[in-house]
């Protein structure tokens, strides 16, 4: 039999099958994907064949293969740090739900989490919500992350999940499609969800006014049937993402910006770091490459124990 792995609990996977019925499957020895070193073999997404293990009486079965997985975002796993973590599997779009303050998503975070999706072939949205709670400065500071963004060609979309605020914008995205909501605890991730299907009625909690930290009401990633034909991944919320399974030499492939430019470097092999006539240093210089994003760029291959290829 074949179905699609909804909820993950560690030892137990609810799949569906195209009929929509759903079993709890337990895994057939110790199944790897590609020799990843991750803590979860399965990831909810994912496309499984498995048996019942009792045909006439059981609702249980064994899952003995994982199918071929088309894209899936991986960061590295906070407490094993030579392992990583498969957040979500064979995923159309992804929307990350930005926050100003409350809580705060640095650049930092967001390009990490492009880089991923980027090379993984996942086309991304980047929602930023609470956009009803901003006073007028943090309006700006608001539409200077979304110049940033648009310019490299990333869609970006002001929302309120509380007010519903351009809601509306995203339904149009997400038809026969399978979206995964990811960021930050906090950030709102499943009040939206509940906003584009209330009949879902997902647990939200309110920000911690001590640390303006988000609490962890999405225990695991789980995904859900909704309107428009569309599957809805909902995760937990994440605090770092760290980069894996990436050389140091291709992470700036991985910026739109960068990509389009290098050709111009001296260099075939510029890392834009030290490299004389390095022209996405000049492109940074004369303010036509976000300096954030080079930044960020920077910190990420001296501090994430890349290598060279």
């Amino acid at each position: 039999m074949k179905g699609i792995v909804y909820k993950s609990t560690g030892s137990w996977y609810s799949v569906k099958t195209k009929q929509g019925i759903e079993h709890q499957c337990r895994i057939k020895g110790k199944l790897r994907l590609d020799n990843l070193q991750s803590t979860n073999p399965l990831a909810v997404g994912d496309i499984v064949e498995f048996d019942l293990e009792n045909k006439e009486k059981s609702n249980s079965g064994i899952i003995n293969q994982i199918c071929e997985r088309k894209n899936y975002i991986l960061r590295k796993s906070v407490n094993l740090s030579k392992q990583t973590h498969i957040l979500a599997a064979n995923i159309d779009i992804l929307f990350l739900v930005i926050t100003l303050n409350n809580p705060v998503t640095t650049t930092n975070f967001i390009d990490r989490f492009l880089i991923s999706s980027n090379a993984y072939s996942i086309d991304t949205i980047l929602l930023f919500n609470k956009i009803d709670s901003y006073n007028k400065n943090q309006i700006l500071e608001i539409e200077k992350l979304i110049n940033i963004y648009t310019k490299i060609g990333y869609k970006c979309i002001k929302i309120s999940a509380t007010e519903n605020l351009n809601i509306n914008k995203i339904v149009p995205l997400i038809k026969n499609k399978t979206i995964m909501f990811g960021g930050h605890s906090g950030t709102g991730k499943t009040s939206i969800i509940n906003c584009i299907e209330p009949k879902l009625d997902l647990k939200t909690a309110n920000i911690s006014t001590q640390h303006l930290q988000g609490k962890h009401t999405t225990t695991y990633a789980e995904l859900f049937d909704i309107d428009y034909g569309t599957r809805v991944i909902d995760t937990p919320g994440i605090k770092g993402f760290g980069i894996v399974n990436f050389d140091k030499n291709e992470i700036g492939d991985f910026f739109p910006e960068f990509l389009k430019n290098k050709n111009n470097c001296k260099f075939n092999n510029c890392l834009h770091i030290d490299e004389p006539a390095c022209y996405i240093k000049k492109m940074v210089d004369l303010n036509k490459i976000s300096l954030s994003r080079y930044e960020n760029y920077k910190q990420i291959i001296t501090s994430d124990n890349l290598k060279y290829r």
